[in-house]
Protein backbone atom coordinates (compact mmCIF):
# COMPACT_ATOMS: atom_id res chain seq x y z
CA UNK A 1 0.00 0.00 0.00
CA UNK A 2 1.42 3.38 -1.08
CA UNK A 3 1.60 5.78 1.60
CA UNK A 4 -0.81 8.94 0.77
CA UNK A 5 2.15 11.41 1.87
CA UNK A 6 3.82 10.16 -0.68
CA UNK A 7 1.18 10.68 -3.73
CA UNK A 8 0.43 14.41 -5.44
CA UNK A 9 -2.90 15.59 -5.32
CA UNK A 10 -2.76 18.37 -8.01
CA UNK A 11 -1.29 15.64 -10.45
CA UNK A 12 -4.63 13.78 -9.45
CA UNK A 13 -6.82 16.22 -9.90
CA UNK A 14 -5.25 17.23 -13.26
CA UNK A 15 -5.83 13.49 -14.52
CA UNK A 16 -9.11 13.78 -13.89
CA UNK A 17 -10.03 17.09 -15.67
CA UNK A 18 -8.24 15.51 -18.34
CA UNK A 19 -10.22 11.64 -18.32
CA UNK A 20 -13.36 13.96 -18.67
CA UNK A 21 -12.87 15.13 -22.13
CA UNK A 22 -14.07 12.50 -24.15
CA UNK A 23 -15.74 11.68 -27.64
CA UNK A 24 -19.43 12.76 -26.11
CA UNK A 25 -17.63 15.64 -23.81
CA UNK A 26 -15.42 17.84 -26.63
CA UNK A 27 -15.60 21.13 -25.11
CA UNK A 28 -16.57 21.60 -21.21
CA UNK A 29 -16.86 24.50 -19.26
CA UNK A 30 -15.67 25.16 -15.88
CA UNK A 31 -18.64 24.20 -13.90
CA UNK A 32 -19.37 21.51 -16.37
CA UNK A 33 -15.86 19.83 -15.16
CA UNK A 34 -16.10 20.78 -11.48
CA UNK A 35 -19.37 18.69 -11.46
CA UNK A 36 -17.86 15.66 -13.61
CA UNK A 37 -14.69 15.52 -11.40
CA UNK A 38 -16.15 16.39 -8.30
CA UNK A 39 -13.76 19.43 -8.09
CA UNK A 40 -14.67 22.73 -6.59
CA UNK A 41 -14.92 25.52 -9.17
CA UNK A 42 -11.77 27.24 -8.18
CA UNK A 43 -9.86 23.82 -8.46
CA UNK A 44 -11.21 23.01 -11.78
CA UNK A 45 -10.45 26.19 -12.89
CA UNK A 46 -6.47 25.89 -12.05
CA UNK A 47 -6.36 22.65 -13.92
CA UNK A 48 -7.84 23.89 -16.84
CA UNK A 49 -5.93 27.13 -17.09
CA UNK A 50 -3.04 24.74 -16.18
CA UNK A 51 -3.52 22.60 -19.32
CA UNK A 52 -3.82 25.91 -21.39
CA UNK A 53 -1.04 27.21 -20.38
CA UNK A 54 1.00 24.05 -21.27
CA UNK A 55 -0.64 23.50 -24.98
CA UNK A 56 -2.89 20.53 -23.78
CA UNK A 57 -5.98 22.88 -23.87
CA UNK A 58 -7.65 25.75 -25.63
CA UNK A 59 -10.12 28.12 -24.82
CA UNK A 60 -12.59 29.99 -26.29
CA UNK A 61 -13.90 32.57 -22.99
CA UNK A 62 -16.65 29.80 -22.03
CA UNK A 63 -15.49 26.25 -22.54
CA UNK A 64 -12.66 24.38 -22.93
CA UNK A 65 -11.45 21.69 -25.62
CA UNK A 66 -7.91 19.63 -25.34
CA UNK A 67 -5.44 20.37 -28.06
CA UNK A 68 -3.70 17.66 -30.65
CA UNK A 69 -0.70 18.08 -27.40
CA UNK A 70 -2.58 15.29 -25.67
CA UNK A 71 -2.01 12.92 -28.27
CA UNK A 72 1.74 12.56 -27.00
CA UNK A 73 0.82 11.47 -23.70
CA UNK A 74 -1.29 8.25 -25.43
CA UNK A 75 1.36 7.81 -28.29
CA UNK A 76 3.98 7.63 -25.88
CA UNK A 77 2.33 4.91 -23.44
CA UNK A 78 1.83 2.93 -26.58
CA UNK A 79 4.73 3.21 -27.78
CA UNK A 80 6.12 2.26 -23.95
CA UNK A 81 3.99 -0.94 -24.28
CA UNK A 82 5.83 -4.43 -25.82
CA UNK A 83 2.30 -5.65 -26.77
CA UNK A 84 0.57 -3.54 -29.20
CA UNK A 85 3.99 -3.77 -31.55
CA UNK A 86 3.69 -7.90 -30.84
CA UNK A 87 0.56 -8.67 -31.68
CA UNK A 88 0.35 -6.25 -34.43
CA UNK A 89 1.66 -8.64 -37.23
CA UNK A 90 -0.51 -11.71 -35.95
CA UNK A 91 -3.63 -9.27 -36.55
CA UNK A 92 -2.52 -8.88 -40.42
CA UNK A 93 -2.05 -11.95 -40.94
CA UNK A 94 -5.10 -13.13 -39.48
CA UNK A 95 -7.31 -10.51 -41.29
CA UNK A 96 -5.79 -11.29 -44.23
CA UNK A 97 -6.76 -14.95 -43.49
CA UNK A 98 -10.44 -14.58 -42.93
CA UNK A 99 -11.05 -11.50 -44.77
CA UNK A 100 -12.24 -9.40 -41.48
CA UNK A 101 -11.10 -7.17 -39.18
CA UNK A 102 -9.27 -8.00 -35.99
CA UNK A 103 -8.48 -6.50 -32.86
CA UNK A 104 -6.85 -6.23 -29.56
CA UNK A 105 -8.16 -4.73 -26.15
CA UNK A 106 -7.17 -4.63 -22.61
CA UNK A 107 -9.52 -3.66 -20.17
CA UNK A 108 -9.27 -0.30 -18.31
CA UNK A 109 -12.16 -0.38 -15.20
CA UNK A 110 -15.28 -0.70 -16.81
CA UNK A 111 -14.13 -0.33 -20.44
CA UNK A 112 -12.06 -2.05 -23.10
CA UNK A 113 -9.11 0.26 -24.87
CA UNK A 114 -7.89 -1.26 -28.52
CA UNK A 115 -4.36 -1.58 -28.59
CA UNK A 116 -3.38 -2.38 -32.14
CA UNK A 117 -5.95 -3.17 -35.15
CA UNK A 118 -5.78 -4.61 -38.53
CA UNK A 119 -9.17 -3.25 -40.70
CA UNK A 120 -10.50 -5.13 -43.26
CA UNK A 121 -13.67 -3.42 -44.36
CA UNK A 122 -15.22 -1.16 -42.08
CA UNK A 123 -18.82 -2.56 -40.24
CA UNK A 124 -19.41 -0.06 -37.76
CA UNK A 125 -20.46 3.49 -37.86
CA UNK A 126 -17.48 4.87 -35.73
CA UNK A 127 -13.86 4.11 -36.61
CA UNK A 128 -11.92 2.03 -34.23
CA UNK A 129 -8.27 2.68 -33.90
CA UNK A 130 -6.16 2.38 -31.32
CA UNK A 131 -6.76 4.16 -28.38
CA UNK A 132 -10.73 3.66 -29.03
CA UNK A 133 -12.78 2.45 -25.89
CA UNK A 134 -15.84 0.69 -25.71
CA UNK A 135 -18.17 -0.42 -22.59
CA UNK A 136 -17.17 -3.77 -21.72
CA UNK A 137 -19.81 -5.08 -20.47
CA UNK A 138 -21.60 -5.82 -24.07
CA UNK A 139 -18.44 -5.69 -25.90
CA UNK A 140 -17.29 -9.45 -26.94
CA UNK A 141 -13.83 -8.30 -25.71
CA UNK A 142 -15.25 -7.21 -22.53
CA UNK A 143 -17.27 -9.99 -21.82
CA UNK A 144 -14.08 -12.19 -22.32
CA UNK A 145 -11.59 -9.91 -20.12
CA UNK A 146 -14.48 -9.81 -17.28
CA UNK A 147 -14.31 -13.13 -17.61
CA UNK A 148 -10.94 -13.57 -16.68
CA UNK A 149 -11.58 -11.74 -12.91
CA UNK A 150 -12.91 -13.16 -10.11
CA UNK A 151 -16.70 -12.70 -10.17
CA UNK A 152 -17.24 -10.91 -7.36
CA UNK A 153 -14.49 -8.31 -8.96
CA UNK A 154 -16.43 -8.22 -12.24
CA UNK A 155 -19.88 -7.92 -10.84
CA UNK A 156 -18.36 -4.35 -9.27
CA UNK A 157 -17.56 -3.56 -12.56
CA UNK A 158 -20.38 -3.93 -13.88
CA UNK A 159 -22.44 -2.37 -11.06
CA UNK A 160 -20.26 0.58 -11.79
CA UNK A 161 -20.92 0.56 -15.42
CA UNK A 162 -23.09 2.98 -17.85
CA UNK A 163 -25.52 0.20 -19.10
CA UNK A 164 -27.37 2.68 -21.23
CA UNK A 165 -28.29 0.19 -23.92
CA UNK A 166 -26.85 1.08 -27.11
CA UNK A 167 -29.20 -1.14 -29.11
CA UNK A 168 -32.37 -2.76 -28.91
CA UNK A 169 -30.27 -5.91 -28.03
CA UNK A 170 -28.05 -4.83 -25.78
CA UNK A 171 -28.44 -6.57 -22.19
CA UNK A 172 -28.86 -4.19 -19.40
CA UNK A 173 -29.58 -6.25 -16.50
CA UNK A 174 -26.38 -7.12 -14.24
CA UNK A 175 -27.77 -10.36 -13.40
CA UNK A 176 -27.95 -11.21 -16.95
CA UNK A 177 -24.86 -10.36 -17.83
CA UNK A 178 -23.33 -11.61 -15.29
CA UNK A 179 -24.67 -14.77 -16.52
CA UNK A 180 -23.47 -14.15 -19.99
CA UNK A 181 -19.56 -13.19 -18.35
CA UNK A 182 -20.16 -16.79 -16.65
CA UNK A 183 -21.01 -18.60 -19.90
CA UNK A 184 -17.85 -17.25 -21.84
CA UNK A 185 -15.60 -18.51 -19.12
CA UNK A 186 -17.02 -22.11 -19.47
CA UNK A 187 -16.94 -21.75 -23.25
CA UNK A 188 -13.92 -20.20 -23.63
CA UNK A 189 -14.42 -17.48 -25.96
CA UNK A 190 -17.28 -14.49 -26.49
CA UNK A 191 -19.80 -13.94 -29.30
CA UNK A 192 -21.95 -10.49 -28.87
CA UNK A 193 -24.78 -10.00 -31.42
CA UNK A 194 -25.80 -6.66 -32.72
CA UNK A 195 -25.93 -5.18 -28.63
CA UNK A 196 -22.95 -2.78 -29.47
CA UNK A 197 -24.36 -1.76 -33.19
CA UNK A 198 -27.35 -2.78 -35.02
CA UNK A 199 -25.27 -4.66 -38.12
CA UNK A 200 -22.16 -5.98 -36.21
CA UNK A 201 -21.52 -9.52 -34.76
CA UNK A 202 -18.62 -9.90 -32.68
CA UNK A 203 -16.49 -12.88 -31.66
CA UNK A 204 -13.83 -13.22 -29.52
CA UNK A 205 -10.91 -15.19 -27.10
CA UNK A 206 -8.83 -14.36 -24.45
CA UNK A 207 -4.52 -13.61 -25.57
CA UNK A 208 -2.69 -15.29 -22.62
CA UNK A 209 0.42 -15.12 -22.05
CA UNK A 210 3.44 -17.42 -21.31
CA UNK A 211 2.27 -18.89 -18.01
CA UNK A 212 -1.72 -18.89 -18.99
CA UNK A 213 -2.36 -15.12 -17.57
CA UNK A 214 -5.19 -13.75 -19.56
CA UNK A 215 -3.20 -10.47 -20.53
CA UNK A 216 -5.66 -9.00 -23.09
CA UNK A 217 -8.55 -10.04 -25.71
CA UNK A 218 -8.60 -10.63 -29.70
CA UNK A 219 -11.37 -10.51 -31.78
CA UNK A 220 -12.83 -10.03 -35.03
CA UNK A 221 -16.33 -8.46 -36.23
CA UNK A 222 -18.23 -8.47 -39.13
CA UNK A 223 -21.54 -7.23 -40.59
CA UNK A 224 -24.90 -9.34 -39.69
CA UNK A 225 -25.42 -12.20 -41.78
CA UNK A 226 -26.33 -15.81 -41.63
CA UNK A 227 -22.58 -16.79 -41.14
CA UNK A 228 -21.58 -19.33 -38.14
CA UNK A 229 -19.18 -17.30 -35.92
CA UNK A 230 -18.23 -20.07 -34.02
CA UNK A 231 -17.42 -22.49 -36.82
CA UNK A 232 -16.05 -20.58 -39.33
CA UNK A 233 -14.22 -18.10 -37.53
CA UNK A 234 -13.43 -19.31 -33.84
CA UNK A 235 -10.59 -22.02 -34.84
CA UNK A 236 -8.28 -19.09 -36.65
CA UNK A 237 -8.68 -17.01 -33.35
CA UNK A 238 -7.35 -19.98 -31.19
CA UNK A 239 -4.73 -20.35 -33.75
CA UNK A 240 -3.62 -16.83 -33.19
CA UNK A 241 -4.06 -17.56 -29.10
CA UNK A 242 -1.55 -20.27 -29.33
CA UNK A 243 1.05 -18.63 -31.14
CA UNK A 244 0.73 -15.78 -29.13
CA UNK A 245 0.91 -17.70 -25.62
CA UNK A 246 4.30 -18.99 -27.09
CA UNK A 247 5.76 -15.60 -27.66
CA UNK A 248 4.43 -13.38 -24.84
CA UNK A 249 6.18 -13.91 -21.51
Amino acid sequence: MVNRTDLIGSLAKGLSVLEVFGGDTPRLSIAEVAEATGLDRATARRCLLTLRELGYADFDGKYFQLTPRVLRLGTGAFAAMPLPQIVQPWLDQLSERIGQSSSVSILDETEIVYVARAAQRRVMSIGLMPGSRLPAHCASMGRVLLAALPPPQARALIDRSDLTPRTVNSVTDPDEIMERIAQVRTDGFAVIEQEVEIGLRSLAVPVLNARGLVVAALNTGLAASDADLVRDYLPELLRVQVGLRKTLT
